[in-house]
């Protein structure tokens, strides 16, 4: 079975994004989740309103679960607004949640949340990635290359000027 094609081949309304999981994690695999959401959630992410740093995913009791992603309370809620940092279910086929709980139990991976997003149809996915976490030598590597390709750039922009 296959990886689902990411989010970046179409067109989506990217809500909130996680940039610090390409720079901490080496990523394996992406999957695309739903999302099990509240009325007031979906109202307070159509605002724009969420972070996803410092939340990660994991299989509790044969589901998928996304903890610690806030979604702001929505400012015309009231009574029935939601909290901000509740753990959230993701679907998943069950085929691919077991693939994914195996992955994770044994080779040391973690389930990272890369972007929150409306697709065509209105509905909010989760893309999720399969991730292993950098050392920080290879974090090094990564920005002495953005360095070196942001140099060479700059070069030749500037040998092209001539």
């Amino acid at each position: 079975m296959t990886a689902k094609p990411t989010p970046s081949t179409k067109v989506y309304k990217t809500i909130s994004e996680n940039r610090r999981a390409r720079h901490e994690y080496h990523i394996l695999e992406t999957y695309e989740a739903g999302i099990s959401l509240s009325g007031t959630e979906v109202k307070s992410l159509r605002a724009g309103k969420s972070n996803l740093q410092d939340s990660y995913a994991r299989v509790d009791n044969g589901e998928m679960m996304l903890h610690n992603m806030h979604i702001s309370p929505y400012e015309q809620g009231n009574r029935f607004n939601h909290e901000p940092k509740r753990t959230r279910r993701l679907l998943m086929h069950k085929q691919e949640i077991m693939r994914l709980y195996g992955k994770v139990r044994e080779k040391g991976l973690a389930l990272i949340p890369l972007k929150v997003y409306f697709n065509p149809r209105g509905k909010v996915k989760v893309e999720i990635a399969l991730a292993q976490g950098k050392k920080s030598f290879d974090k090094r590597q990564d920005i002495a290359a953005r360095d070196a390709k942001r140099d060479m750039d700059r070069a030749m922009r500037e040998r092209q000027k001539v």
